[in-house]
């Protein structure tokens, strides 16, 4: 059976479920603090910078560093987060100013263990790489008359080198379906992310990726879709 590193290597991407996640985890630091990390997606605020018509995305944004071979990440000074126009055609090309995650989250145990597990398995791929790692909180409202789009810029990539999406919850919705994609636009694989630590994994350099839009399963009831989203670009 291949290992994580190479489904990644080899496929350009891979789904990790929930309990296989936690394990892998497991051996990288603790979740003790999961439920305080969990609830400050109820602090996200709105993503003014889409279009009118796009008012379901909430977030908050964290820029670190880590130097080549280390597992160690440090945080730098806020700043903004940039897409050029060939990876983001709906917003890109701008510098998109989003509120910071709480200093007090990113140090957390959940978010270093996070880091902690990309730095090895990212670093395993790309050796000797210093890295500009970004992460950020997301909150995909959806509403009976507006449904929630994950990634409004259709199938993309982001412009860095790999990424990791972990579903930290998912209430009242449906769809939400994750589309992987060759360069080509060719279909490799689809999968959904159900249960809170089921996990994307994706190299960005090779592959593209969507998420279809999520639908509230109870008009009546909130509904929307909470993720971590950890990048690293070789600096």
């Amino acid at each position: 059976m291949m290992t994580l590193r190479e489904r990644v290597d080899r496929g350009g991407f891979a789904f990790v479920a929930a309990d296989d996640m936690r394990l892998l985890l497991d051996e990288c630091g603790e979740l003790s603090d999961w439920a305080r990390f969990a609830e400050s997606w109820n602090d996200l605020q709105l993503d003014t910078y889409l279009p009118d018509g796009h008012r379901y995305r909430r977030r908050r944004h964290a820029t670190l560093s880590a130097r080549a071979g280390e597992h160690n990440v440090t945080l730098q000074p806020h700043q903004p987060h940039y897409q050029s126009i060939d990876y983001n055609p709906l917003v890109g090309g701008i510098e998109r100013w989003f509120e910071p995650m709480d200093a007090a989250i990113v140090s957390g145990q959940t978010v270093q263990c996070v880091l902690t597990f990309c730095c090895r398995l990212f670093g395993a791929l790309r050796p000797d790489t210093h890295w500009k790692i970004e992460c950020h909180q997301f909150r995909i409202e959806a509403r009976s008359d507006a449904p929630g789009r994950p990634t409004p810029e259709g199938v993309h990539r982001d412009g860095v080198d790999y990424a990791l999406v972990l579903l930290i919850n998912r209430t009242n919705i449906k769809s939400g379906t994750t589309t992987v994609h060759d360069l080509a636009g060719s279909l490799l694989g689809s999968f959904t992310l159900t249960a809170p630590l089921d996990a994307a994994i994706v190299d960005d350099t090779c592959v593209k990726h969507g998420v279809t839009a999520v639908e509230p399963i109870d008009s009546s009831r909130a509904a929307y879709r909470d993720v971590l989203v950890v990048t690293f670009k070789a600096r």
